[in-house]
């Protein structure tokens, strides 16, 4: 998967892109990032990406030019590439929208906004319209970092457990919660790992986990 990120501020993403298993699925040729800096299409000497909103009102919009020449940009090197905007209009985002982009074929073309919005007609170049949650951020790096970290991590081989991914909390679009998990020692300041699990007994410990799960799920 090719995934292409349109953002004022690239070096925003070295930390994140360049960690833990998002540095792997990379360095294994899972998945490889490319960068365009929305600058370098910019209007005039001084390289404009943004102006004040027609009607008035606080703040800068983003230029509908400089951001269709760099989705151009960034589809000429993947036509069929779908186009992401994060946006506190769109839906919001969930683990089935994850599973559903890491399951397509197709490469990604993360659009990162900035200042207090964007010309909405670059919209006609937008396939999906996310929404991280109810806050407002200053930019669409973080989001798009959190789309990144949510697909790659569900392609084959990232994670190296084949069903990692599977069983885990968020499945489709219901808020499932995790049963409780313990590890060493066996026992932390009169703290005990629970003794259904120490026994070996598999069976047990499924309907243990099963009946935590329910347990979670109604508080």
């Amino acid at each position: 998967m090719n995934i292409q990120i349109i953002t004022l501020f690239p070096e925003m993403f070295s930390g994140v892109l360049g960690s833990s298993m998002l540095w792997k699925a990379a360095d294994k040729g899972i998945v490889e990032y490319n960068f365009i800096n929305l600058r370098d299409f910019g209007v005039g000497p001084r390289q404009q990406v943004d102006d004040t909103p027609y009607g008035g009102g606080d703040g800068m919009l983003m230029m509908i030019e400089p951001l269709v020449a760099a989705i151009e940009h960034a589809k000429s090197r993947s036509p069929e590439a779908r186009v992401i905007l994060p946006t506190p209009r769109g839906k919001v985002y969930k683990q089935s929208d994850a599973k559903r982009l890491a399951s397509k074929d197709q490469d990604i073309i993360l659009v990162c906004p900035r200042y207090e919005g964007y010309d909405e007609r670059v919209t006609a170049w937008i396939d999906e319209q996310f929404c991280i949650g109810g806050y407002i951020l200053t930019g669409g790096e973080l989001p798009a970092m959190i789309v990144i970290d949510s697909v790659v991590r569900l392609l084959p081989g990232v994670l190296g457990g084949e069903n990692s991914a599977d069983i885990e909390s968020f499945q489709d679009d219901d808020i499932s919660i995790e049963y409780p998990q313990y590890t060493r020692p066996e026992e932390f300041r009169d703290m005990k790992v629970p003794n259904i699990l120490l026994t070996g007994h598999h069976e047990k410990i499924a309907q243990w986990r099963a009946d935590k799960h329910q347990d979670t799920q109604g508080k």
